[in-house]
């Protein structure tokens, strides 16, 4: 798996990573933005997501939601690399709106039973308000969400916003990964 990390980190460096002015979904300035579907998008990218989140997932986990749009490669890729390790897990779309047709649902996906153990996914973590959203909805449709996991921690308090919230966190990358690994990048 340490190769497989590799090869992701050096996807999210040369596809995701920009160095600017931006502005976060979280109303702060940056002076660098990840796009993580960039990579998520990407056939190898998920793959390497998929494979790399799977096998991080706590014992027991039934499901694997994210909040649309950007959770949602994410979370089809970790269920489709599930299927193919015969340990299928459903994945879960939580919407920001509820649907203003049909069912009004929140959230699409399989119905899991009442108190199903859902690990939310994410791909950058600022604030960490975004996935909180989803860990909401999620458990007010009765299901059990103890954990959230991501792509990326920007470091700027999503840890210990999910720490306060009694949820475990843990992100394949840091953002001194990305920027020590661009820095390696351009010698």
């Amino acid at each position: 798996m340490t190769e497989l990390r590799q090869q992701l980190l050096d996807l999210l460096v040369q596809y995701a990573y920009q160095e600017g002015d931006f502005l976060l979904s979280s109303g702060q300035r940056s002076t660098y933005y990840i796009n993580g579907k960039q990579v998520t998008l990407r056939a190898e990218g998920a793959l390497m997501v998929g494979r790399l989140l799977w096998e991080s997932l706590p014992p027991g986990t039934q499901g694997v939601a994210g909040l649309t749009l950007g959770a949602d490669p994410i979370v089809t890729a970790v269920s489709v690399v599930s299927a193919l390790e015969n340990q299928p897990i459903p994945a879960l779309i939580v919407r920001k709106e509820a649907k203003g047709h049909g069912t009004r649902a929140y959230i699409e996906g399989p119905s899991l039973d009442a108190g199903a153990s859902v690990v939310v996914l994410e791909d950058v973590v600022t604030t960490g308000k975004s996935a909180m959203l989803a860990v909401e909805r999620l458990r007010d449709a009765g299901y059990r969400v103890n954990q959230v996991m991501a792509l990326v921690d920007r470091e700027q308090g999503g840890r210990e916003f999910y720490q306060s919230q009694g949820l475990t966190f843990e992100a394949l990358f840091r953002i001194e990964d990305l920027q020590r690994r661009t820095q390696e990048l351009r010698g």
